[in-house]
């Protein structure tokens, strides 16, 4: 099954300075003026805006003084000249506006649109409202009258349409930077702005929209982004089929480790994800307590009893790939089987307590092994980076490479938007749902990890197929709620997204 996959055709992620970056390279090297750019952008969120709601009432543009502001006095012109009642409220100091906003802006006034500027009792009860005013230079905390005007819009009731990026939303990480616009759709210029997609960004840009304005594709080519976005699609249109002839033996032989005392059912997802993500063997080493279990729910497993580290090294040699984690513990047993895996070679994946114990520094080295995948959540994160979790969370993309650096091999850094990197390519899953705050949904994506890595997937694929199943299963299964899904409902879809 071995297939190491080509990335050039996922969608590439951009920060802030990356955009930028693209949008000067159209306008000096390929002769696209800013000012064309801005009336393309304006001229496609308008379009898009009509496809959902097509007969507004009134369109209300709320516009700041760069140029995102300039797109919204653009778009309001365009509206106003296809005769839809359009008023704009001006936040910020309009003297200030400079360049192709400050043009935009004179144009739309000229052309008998109605502006005016905003305060609190502005906003009127009808229509479709359109935030204009903070684009993606914003780096600190929303400030007066922006952010009253957030709220008011939040608070109104009315379909919300965010030019770019809903404003407050931090463009490169995805953080809510004080009150940030809660849109129904959003319409993104030029290049996917990487914070749209992780943490707080799917909450606040409702549906999302992407147009290129008709930038040449030389532009992009001449970019290097450090992120891109999955494809469950086409990354299971790589996987090669199996032959006729294949038998278990092909497909590896997965143990998974854990199970402390009262924890048998998470060694008994992670067993049944593996079997689940086509390993042909896997076995479990847990607590005797908990042997029985495993078998009646899930025979194919092959669960045995350990009670110490040297009792576990022999299934460690007939295996090709260890899970460690589910269930753990942080006992002394716990360590000892942690350390007979270390010493041991194999590749390897850790989660759970076996990072808790990683981050204590009771087991491994700081640099672990280049062969291992890690998956720790953000709480994990932060133990092991030394920092708390908020910090972890104000820049997920930098904590998930400082993690790769301390520990080597692939790191998946769990949650809204799972990052998945190799210390070379950085990969977003932007693939699941709320509904998977639940326990156990962690050892089954341990499992399906295991589970690739034993039919010979590297590292860095198996980790970035692994975790758009099981998005994606989630996602299925959620088809009948998103409350009450359990880790155990993603098995069947799993099965069924890798055919």
């Amino acid at each position: 099954m071995r297939a190491v996959f080509e990335w050039m055709q996922l969608e590439a992620l951009y920060s802030a300075e990356q955009t930028r970056a693209l949008d000067r390279c159209a306008i000096e090297n390929h002769g696209i003026s800013g000012a064309v750019l801005m009336s393309r952008a304006a001229a496609t969120a308008l379009d898009h805006l009509l496809l959902r709601w097509p007969h507004p009432l009134l369109l209300q543009i709320l516009c700041g003084t760069g140029n995102n502001g300039g797109d919204g006095y653009l778009l309001a012109d365009q509206a106003h000249k296809r005769g839809i009642p359009v008023q704009v409220w001006q936040l910020g100091d309009a003297g200030k506006m400079r360049g192709d906003a400050l043009l935009a802006r004179q144009q739309a006034l000229a052309n008998g649109v109605a502006v005016a500027a905003f305060h609190p009792g502005a906003l009127r009860a009808e229509g479709v409202l359109i935030d204009a005013m903070l684009g993606t230079g914003l780096t600190g905390e929303v400030r007066a009258p922006f952010s009253e005007a957030i709220t008011l819009c939040n608070q109104s009731g009315l379909p919300l349409l965010a030019v770019d990026i809903p404003s407050g939303l931090c463009a490169d990480t995805g953080r809510r930077l004080g009150a940030t616009t809660r849109a129904d759709m959003t319409v993104t210029f030029i290049g996917y702005k990487r914070g749209l997609f992780t943490l707080d960004g799917p909450d606040c840009c409702g549906i999302l929209v992407f147009a290129d304005l008709g930038v040449p594709a030389e532009v992009y080519r001449q970019s290097a982004p450090d992120w891109l976005r999955l494809d469950l699609d086409l990354l299971l249109a790589q996987l090669p089929s199996r032959p006729a002839n294949a038998h278990k033996g092909n497909y590896g032989t997965v143990l998974v480790v854990g199970g402390d005392y009262g924890m048998g059912g998470a060694v008994a997802l992670a067993a049944e994800a593996a079997l689940r993500a086509g390993a042909g063997l896997v076995r479990v080493a847990t607590r005797a307590e908990h042997v029985a279990a495993v078998i009646a729910r899930t025979p194919e497993a092959m669960p045995v009893s350990v009670g110490s580290g040297q009792a576990l090294k022999p299934l460690v040699d007939s295996a090709d790939v260890l899970v460690v984690g589910p269930g753990l513990g942080q006992s002394p047993w716990s360590e000892q089987l942690v350390q007979t895996i270390a010493e041991s070679g194999k590749p390897c994946v850790l989660d759970a307590d076996g990072l808790n114990m990683l981050a204590a520094g009771r087991v491994l080295s700081p640099r672990v092994r280049d062969n291992w995948v890690f998956t720790p959540h953000p709480g994990e994160a932060a133990r092991l980076l030394g920092c708390s979790t908020a910090q972890v969370q104000a820049d997920r993309f930098a904590a998930t490479k400082r993690l790769q650096e301390r520990l080597g091999g692939v790191v998946i850094l769990k949650g809204n938007g799972s990052l998945v990197t190799d210390g070379t390519r950085g990969l977003l899953c932007d693939y699941g749902n709320p509904g998977m705050a639940s326990g156990g949904m962690g050892d089954v994506l341990s499992g399906v990890i295991g589970g690739l890595l034993a039919q010979d997937l590297v590292g860095l694929d198996a980790a970035a197929l692994a975790v758009c199943l099981h998005g994606a299963a989630a996602d299925i299964a959620s088809e009948q709620g998103q409350k009450g899904l359990l880790a155990g409902d993603l098995m069947v879809p799993l099965r069924a997204l890798l055919g």
